[in-house]
C-alpha cells in the first residue's frame, strides 16, 4: 500500500513538473525572442533573425543546463531584461562609437556572454554568492529602474514602426514616419498583457498580450494587403527564420569561425561589460531564489546556484544563445502550475526546443511591435515606482537620490552606472556609519567598579573621585567615517577626566585614521597629566587583523607611548581604582603587616563587649602561596575566610579549561560566606593571587562555641548580613547605572 502511495505521489509530482515547465515556457519564450530582437536589432534589420534564434536557443539551453546543475527546485532560467539592456547598449556602443562591423560585434557579444558565465562560476567557487545578496537595495533598485527605462525607450522605434530609428528623439521628432498599424498592434499587446489577469489567471500575461497583438495584426491584414506579405517587403513582422535552410546556419558558421579573431584591445573592451553582466545576472537569480524560498519553504545554495547559472550562460553563448538568469515571472508560473523539482526547469528548456521546432514558421509572423509592447510592459514592471515614497522623509531622501542617480547614469552608459552604483554603495555605508555611534556605552568610575571588593572607606573614596575616570565601550568599525564623531563625543571627557578607558572587546576593525585619532587622544590626556588605557584589545579580528600588533606598528601603543594596555575591562578598572586610592593615600602598598582580629572590618564590634577573645577560640590561621587553590567549586567545606594580607580571586570554571573571574578580595575582606551560611558545597573556586594570610572560621567549631555564647552567633550573622547588604547595594547601583548608560 505504501509503495502504491509513493508511486502515486511521484506521478503527481512528475505531472506537475511537466505542466509547470510548459507553462513557464509560454512566459519565457516570447520574452526571450523579444530580448533577442532588442539586442540584435541595434545592428540592423538583417540581424533580427539572428536575435530571434539567439533568444530561442538561450531559452532552451538555459532552461535545461541551469536546472540540471543549479539545484534550486522550481527555478526557471531564461534570457532576461538586464542581459538585453547590457548587451543592447554594448552593441550600440561598439557599432556607433567604436566603429566595429556588425559581424564583429556579434562575435564580441557572444564572448561577453561566455565571459560572464565564467565569472559567475568563479563567484560561486569563491563563495561570493552570499556577498552578492548584500549589495545595497537602493543600488540594485536604481540599476533595475535604469535598465527598465533604457529598455522602454529603446523599444519606442519598434513600437512606432519607425524603421532604422536609433532613439526616442528621432521617433518623437518625426511623427510622419510613424506606422499606425504598428502602434495599434503594440497598444493591443500592452492592453492584453495588462488586462490578462482580469480575463484568465491560467494563461500567462505575455501569451495573452502576444495573442492580442497577433489577432489585431490579423484583423488589420484583412483591410491592408501589404500586411499579408511574408518577406522582405513587410518590416512590421519578424519574417522568415530559416529561408532556404542556409541563411541562419551560414551565419552561425561565419560567426564562430571569427571567434579567434578578437584582438587584445577588443578583449579589454569586453571585460567590464562581462563583469557588469555577471553581477546583474547573479543578483537577478539570487533575488528570485530568495522569493522562491519563501514560497516553497526551502533554502537554496547560493554558490551552487551561481556555478550552475554560470555554466548555463557559458554553454548558451557557445551555442549562439543569449545569457540569462533565474526569472521571477516564469518561476512563479512554474510553481503555481505544479512545478516543484529541478525537472520542471528542465521541462521548460525541452518545451522551448519543441516550440521552436513546431512553431518555427509561425514565429516569423509575430509582429515586431507586439514584442516591443511586451518588453515595454516588462520594463515598466522593472521600475521601482514605490521608491518615490522615500521622498516623504528626510532620512530616506539620500536613498532616493542613489536610486535616481544610478537610473540616470544608466541611460548614458550602463557600464558607468555600475561604477556609480559601487561608489554610491560605499557612500550609503559611510552614511549609515556616520549616523550611528561606535560608542556602545559610556559610564564613569563612580558608577561602575572592578570585581575587586573594597573596604567601606576605600569604596567611599572611589565614589567621591570616580567621576574623574571615564569608561567607554566601543563597538563596530573605527574608520575615517566615524572618528570625528567619536572624538567629539569624548572631547569633554578628555578635558575633565584623569583617566579614560576604551574597551575594544566589540570592535570589528580599525583603520589608520582611527589609529591616528587614538594617538591624539592619548597626547591630549598626557598634556593634562592624564592617561589613556585600552582594554580587551583582540588579537584576531573577524577580518583576520591582529589589532594589538597593528596598534603597535602604527605607533599608538608601545614602551614609548602613554597608553596602558589591559586584557580585560575589569583589569583596567582595577588599575584606575588603584590610581585613585594611591592619590588619596588609601592604597595598600603590599608590605603592610597582616591585620589582627580587631582590625578586621567584619569583627569591628566584637571588641567593644569583650567577646572577641571568646570568638578567637574558633579561629585558625592559614598561609597561602600565589596560585594556591584555597577551595574548588563543588568541594565540601563550611569555613569562612578573613583576609589578613594578600589577594584572593573567586573564579567560576568554564568548559575548555577556561574560567570567569567573579570577584577579587583584598586585605580586610571576607569570602566563603555562602557555604558557611548554608553548609552546602562551594559555588565557585578561590585562588590566592599573591602571598596571602587568612583567618579561617569553621562553622562546626563556631556552632559549638555559640551554644555557650549565643551572642556570638547573633553578632556574626548580623555583621555578615550587613556586609552582604552593602555589597548588594553597590551592585544594584552599578547595574542601574549600566542600564541607563
Amino acid at each position: 500500500m505504501n509503495r502504491k502511495l509513493q508511486n502515486a505521489v511521484r506521478g503527481q509530482l512528475a505531472a506537475g513538473d511537466v505542466w509547470g515547465g510548459v507553462a513557464a515556457m509560454l512566459v519565457a519564450l516570447p520574452s526571450a525572442i523579444a530580448f533577442g530582437l532588442a539586442i540584435y536589432g541595434a545592428l540592423g534589420r538583417e540581424y533580427l533573425v539572428l536575435g530571434v534564434v539567439a533568444g530561442m536557443v538561450g531559452a532552451a539551453v538555459l532552461g535545461v543546463v541551469a536546472a540540471a546543475l543549479g539545484g534550486a527546485p522550481g527555478l526557471v532560467t531564461a534570457p532576461c531584461a538586464p542581459a538585453a539592456a547590457v548587451l543592447g547598449a554594448l552593441a550600440l556602443e561598439l557599432t556607433e562609437q567604436n566603429g566595429y562591423e556588425p559581424a564583429t560585434v556579434v562575435v564580441m557579444l557572444g564572448w561577453v556572454g561566455f565571459l560572464a558565465g565564467l565569472m559567475q562560476i568563479l563567484f560561486g567557487g569563491l563563495g561570493a554568492g552570499k556577498v552578492i545578496k548584500y549589495i545595497p537595495y537602493p543600488v540594485v533598485s536604481g540599476y533595475l529602474t535604469g535598465v527598465g527605462i533604457y529598455i522602454f525607450l529603446s523599444q519606442l522605434p519598434k513600437f512606432a514602426g519607425v524603421a532604422g530609428a536609433k532613439g526616442m528623439m528621432e521617433v518623437l521628432g518625426n511623427p510622419q514616419r510613424w506606422s499606425w498599424p504598428a502602434i495599434v498592434v503594440g497598444v493591443a499587446t500592452i492592453l492584453g498583457m495588462v488586462c490578462a489577469k482580469r480575463v484568465t489567471r491560467k494563461v500567462p500575461g505575455a501569451i495573452v498580450g502576444l495573442a492580442a497583438g497577433m489577432l489585431m495584426y490579423g484583423l488589420l491584414a484583412l483591410v491592408l494587403p501589404e500586411l499579408r506579405i511574408f518577406g522582405a517587403g513587410n518590416s512590421l513582422i519578424i519574417g522568415p527564420l530559416f529561408e532556404g535552410g542556409e541563411g541562419v546556419s551560414a551565419e552561425w558558421k561565419t560567426r564562430w569561425s571569427q571567434l579567434g579573431e578578437v584582438r587584445l584591445g577588443q578583449w579589454r573592451e569586453l571585460l567590464m561589460p562581462a563583469l557588469t553582466l555577471a553581477v546583474l545576472l547573479s543578483i537577478d537569480t539570487l533575488k528570485t531564489c530568495v522569493v522562491m524560498d519563501t514560497l516553497t519553504r526551502r533554502r537554496h545554495d547560493s554558490n551552487r546556484e551561481l556555478m550552475g547559472q554560470g555554466t548555463a550562460n557559458a554553454l548558451s553563448a557557445l551555442a549562439g544563445g543569449l545569457p540569462g538568469a533565474g526569472t521571477m515571472g516564469a518561476t512563479l508560473v512554474n510553481l503555481n502550475s505544479g512545478g516543484r523539482s529541478r525537472m520542471s526547469g528542465v521541462c521548460t528548456g525541452v518545451a522551448a526546443v519543441a516550440a521552436v521546432l513546431i512553431l518555427r514558421n509561425a514565429v516569423g509572423w509575430i509582429p515586431i511591435a507586439a514584442l516591443a509592447g511586451i518588453l515595454m510592459v516588462v520594463a515598466c514592471r522593472m521600475m521601482d515606482w514605490s521608491s518615490f515614497h522615500l521622498l516623504r522623509q528626510r532620512s530616506t531622501v539620500l536613498d532616493f537620490a542613489v536610486i535616481g542617480a544610478v537610473a540616470v547614469v544608466a541611460q548614458f552608459n550602463l557600464i558607468a552606472a555600475t561604477g556609480a552604483g559601487l561608489g554610491l554603495a560605499m557612500l550609503l555605508f559611510i552614511r549609515e556609519q556616520m549616523r550611528g555611534t561606535v560608542i556602545r556605552r559610556k559610564i564613569h568610575g563612580h558608577q561602575i567598579s572592578s570585581k575587586q571588593y573594597r573596604l567601606p572607606a576605600e569604596k567611599e573614596c572611589l565614589l567621591q573621585y570616580g567621576h574623574l575616570t571615564t569608561v567607554c565601550e566601543l563597538q563596530g568599525s573605527l574608520f575615517f567615517g566615524n572618528t570625528d564623531r567619536l572624538f567629539t563625543e569624548l572631547e569633554a571627557d578628555l578635558k575633565m577626566s584623569r583617566r579614560v578607558i576604551l574597551d575594544f572587546r566589540r570592535v570589528q576593525s580599525v583603520d589608520f585614521t582611527a589609529a591616528h585619532m587614538l594617538e591624539q587622544m592619548a597626547v591630549t590626556l598626557a598634556e593634562r597629566g592624564g592617561q589613556l588605557a585600552f582594554s580587551g584589545v583582540p588579537e584576531h579580528l573577524p577580518t583576520g587583523q591582529d589589532l594589538r600588533m597593528y596598534l603597535a606598528q602604527v605607533g599608538v601603543v608601545g614602551p614609548a607611548h602613554p597608553v596602558e594596555l589591559f586584557d580585560s575591562l575589569d583589569a583596567a578598572l582595577e588599575w584606575a581604582e588603584n590610581a585613585i586610592l594611591a592619590e588619596q593615600k588609601l592604597l595598600a602598598a603590599g608590605h603592610e603587616p597582616p591585620l589582627e582580629l580587631p582590625e578586621i572590618e567584619l569583627l569591628r564590634e566584637f571588641e567593644q563587649d569583650q567577646t572577641l577573645g571568646v570568638f578567637s577560640q574558633c579561629v585558625e590561621q592559614r598561609t597561602c602561596t600565589p596560585g594556591e587553590v584555597i577551595f574548588r567549586q563543588g568541594q565540601e567545606g563550611d569555613e569562612l575566610f578573613l583576609i589578613r594580607q594578600g589577594l584572593v580571586r573567586i573564579t567560576l570554571p568554564l568548559e575548555g579549561g577556561r574560567e570567569h573571574v567573579l570577584a577579587t578580595f583584598g586585605r580586610g575582606n571576607f569570602f566563603g560566606e555562602v557555604a558557611f551560611l548554608d553548609r552546602g558545597t562551594r559555588s565557585a573556586t578561590a585562588v590566592s593571587a599573591a602571598p596571602t594570610q587568612l583567618y579561617v572560621i569553621s562553622r562546626r567549631k563556631f556552632d559549638e562555641l555559640s551554644r555557650a555564647h549565643p551572642v556570638l552567633g547573633v553578632k556574626l550573622f548580623a555583621r555578615l548580613a550587613r556586609g552582604l547588604a552593602i555589597r548588594l547595594r553597590y551592585t544594584d547601583a552599578e547595574l542601574r547605572a549600566l542600564k541607563e548608560a
